[in-house]
């Protein structure tokens, strides 16, 4: 082989080699890059020409070699799936290359047999592109089609045919050549795209050169906008914030890969002027032959919104709206550290009397009422600082750069909120709060310290009284230590058999016979003796210990009352104290009677002694009231004008006895309004048909001003203490035989 021929076998694999690398970029490279395909398509045409060029030319030459070229050119067309179409007008020259078989499933023959088959195999939808193809032709222009076609096989196929006019000095059309490839995968995979792009509930928009260039359905909705004509062509502000932009921009200068992708939260402006909350991710691309940068993004104000409740629910309370337990640590741990020296102040408040309306009136009450109270702390609260609630009827209160003073004043504003009554569906609720101070830094220098402390003079407040205010000091953290013993030994007192009953006489103050007996609870620690009911009653209220050991008392006084009966002792009623934890439980009722029955006592002889607290309920009380009254049983109200009674409701309760609290019966000998009270509570008892009896009588005097005034019944120091049984069992036999009082 000759120089020459050498140059020639070098430019043919030249050709060959690309076509391989060209077929290799069309396949690997980004299909949905319109630059990339423009180029790949451009050059591939224009080798497919050259080798037609080639084609040509050896087809006149008849030399041995020119032969094994052209058979060389032959088995390239035939392994390329693209068909050329070359016209000679003038001569009437038809060229088809074989690979146009493999493109529409026609022999060769059929084709040069009719030469307008291509037409007619165009899909009927797609024939429109004829007429354009054939005005630019006519005008000598190159034009690329995109049509479809129905194979023999009826499998539809994309096409992109690229035609090429040749036109003479006159402009007439003499030659004509068009270069036909399979496009079926490339624009099945664009219309993929395509439909992921604009059935995406994302944001996908594409910006270049100050201006939107493209935005999807889902973009432009939620933009606002009714169609993508609304925002394309205008500057990318309408959807990005400036903020935003401005950061994107300058990134783009940095030449850094790991910073190509940029994501963002912010805050956009729908076309309305509606606020939206915007996640979005930005990246440079090429659009359309040009640099331009894309935006995939999403609406997270729902999230944002969750996060916010989240957020708030981890540091607000729920139904006060207040700071909650994670909030007030959280700030004033802030404080403690911000200012060392600056006096601080903790107010613990504990709602008196809560516990009794939630249970009785029920959640729905009891969380208006928590909402009301919020409201007044923070009328009463004027200064730097934070009113929060820690749960349940619980609230504390921080108060900065503050002296003892000054703390005194704000108690006692708080106090005074709670002086009036809280309206709640048409009824009256009296709640006082019992608040506990600690200062920093003397009552502690942490939180955890000062909330401590402050909680521990909190109780406080309640053993003095309720409805006041007290100051931790050192000696309380004794007094919160004996207040856990105390809950440890109680919880094993009735396991242990430590709790006994004592009883007093209850006395005809005209014949000064024992007419009836009041069981009262007495506890004897092994270790630590007596224990005053004082100490732990209100402790059983408060833990729910009060629940069995009402039960166990009352059947342990059946019991009792009946053993006498047996003995032979005359037949008295035995009252016992009920607590109002004890009504609200569903099998009361049931409970009380299978007592009686089981112990085989008369329920004429046994009378429940209530508080004034079940007015709290008064629906459910004279429900459970009525039904004690049907078994039998006598009911009193003890304490009677410590609480809030309301008289239109106590009329209609099945009540026996009032019982005069021993403060009034004091007030005899002990108080300038010398018995007032006394006298009225009298008067009312009569009008209302109720026996009347007085607690706590110690002097001759008090019985002398009680029998004046018609109060027959009395008990007390001055009769008896509350007694042991076998002492009450002699003070019954000397009953029966003699007067024991004189």
């Amino acid at each position: 082989m000759n120089i020459k021929e050498d140059k020639y076998n070098i430019k043919l694999v030249s050709i060959i080699g690309s076509l391989i690398i060209l077929e290799l970029l069309a396949s690997t490279l980004l299909l949905h890059d319109s630059l990339t395909h423009a180029v790949i398509d451009t050059a591939f045409i224009l080798v497919i020409l050259l080798l037609v060029v080639l084609f040509l030319k050896m087809k006149d030459k008849g030399s041995t070699d020119h032969l094994k070229d052209r058979q060389r050119l032959d088995h390239i067309f035939d392994t390329l799936d693209v068909a050329i179409w070359s016209h000679d007008l003038k001569t009437n020259t038809l060229l088809i290359t074989p690979g146009i078989e493999n493109l529409y499933g026609y022999s060769l023959e059929k084709f040069y047999e009719d030469s307008s088959l291509w037409k007619k195999v165009i899909h009927p939808e797609d024939l429109y592109v004829l007429d354009e193809r054939e005005k630019m032709l006519s005008r000598g222009k190159t034009v690329t089609s995109i049509y479809r076609i129905i194979r023999s096989d009826g499998e539809v196929r994309w096409l992109q045919d690229r035609g090429i006019p040749t036109v003479d000095e006159k402009g007439k059309l003499v030659d004509f050549s068009s270069v036909l490839f399979d496009i079926t995968n490339r624009k099945e995979s664009e219309d993929q795209y395509r439909t992921l792009v604009e059935m995406s509930p994302d944001i996908i928009a594409v910006y270049s050169r100050g201006r939107i260039d493209y935005i999807n359905e889902a973009g432009y909705r939620l933009y606002g906008a009714s169609s993508h004509k609304e925002l394309i062509g205008k500057p990318p502000s309408k959807l990005i914030h400036p903020n935003i932009l401005r950061q994107i921009k300058e990134n783009e200068l940095v030449i850094d890969e790991q910073i190509e992708k940029m994501r963002f939260e912010f805050q956009a402006q729908r076309l309305d002027g509606e606020s939206i909350e915007v996640e979005m991710t930005t990246m440079p691309i090429f659009y359309e032959g040009r640099a331009a940068t894309q935006i995939v993004g999403r609406d997270i104000s729902d999230r944002k919104k969750a996060e916010q409740t989240i957020q708030h629910m981890a540091y607000y309370d729920g139904l006060t709206g207040l700071p909650n337990r994670n909030m007030f640590r959280k700030y004033l741990n802030e404080v403690l550290h911000q200012t060392k020296c600056q006096k601080l102040a903790i107010l613990f408040l504990d709602l008196d009397r809560f516990k009794i309306i939630n249970d009785t009136k029920g959640h729905s009450v009891g969380d208006q009422l928590l909402q009301i109270v919020a409201n007044r702390l923070e009328s009463a609260f004027n200064r730097k600082g934070m009113v929060s609630r820690q749960g349940g009827d619980e609230f504390i209160i921080l108060l900065e750069d503050i002296d003892q003073e000054q703390v005194i004043e704000v108690a006692q504003s708080i106090l005074s909120e709670f002086g009036s009554p809280i309206e709640i569906e048409n009824l009256e609720f009296f709640v006082t709060p019992s608040i506990g101070i600690s200062m920093y830094p003397a009552d502690g220098e942490d939180e955890e310290t000062l909330i401590k402390n402050a909680d521990t003079a909190m109780y406080l407040a309640k053993e003095r009284g309720k409805n006041n205010y007290q100051f931790y000091s050192s000696k309380l953290a004794e007094l919160t230590s004996r207040k856990l013993d105390l809950e440890k030994w109680l919880r094993k007192s009735m396991e242990k058999n430590e709790l006994t009953l004592n009883y007093q006489p209850q006395i005809d103050l005209e014949t000064n016979k024992i007419i009836g007996v009041e069981a009262l609870i007495r506890w004897h620690h092994p270790e630590n003796g007596i224990i005053s009911p004082a100490d732990f009653i209100p402790l059983a209220e408060e833990t729910g210990l009060i629940v069995p050991m009402g039960k166990w008392i009352l059947k342990e006084a059946c019991l009792q009352n009946k053993r006498w009966q047996e003995l032979g002792f005359d037949p008295i009623p035995i009252a016992v104290n009920i607590s109002v934890r004890q009504i609200q439980e569903d099998n009361f009722v049931e409970s009380v009677l299978q007592i009686l029955e089981e112990v085989g006592l008369n329920p004429r002889y046994l009378e429940l002694e209530i508080t004034e607290s079940i007015m709290q309920d008064i629906e459910r009380s004279t429900i459970v009231l009525n039904q004690l009254k049907e078994i039998g049983v006598q009911i009193s109200i003890d304490d009677f004008g410590t609480g809030y009674s309301s008289l239109s409701y106590l009329k209609h309760l099945p009540i026996d006895s009032l019982k005069i609290d021993k403060s009034f019966v004091d007030d005899i000998i002990n108080h300038s309004n010398k018995g007032e009270m006394v006298k009225t509570i009298i008067d009312m008892g009569h009008n209302l048909n109720f026996n009347v009896i007085a607690e706590g009588i110690e002097k001759e005097e008090q019985v002398t001003f009680l029998k004046q005034y018609a109060c027959n019944v009395g008990q007390g120091y001055f009769y008896s203490r509350p007694l042991p049984v076998q002492q009450l069992e002699e003070l019954l036999l000397k009953n029966r035989n003699e007067k024991v009082f004189h």
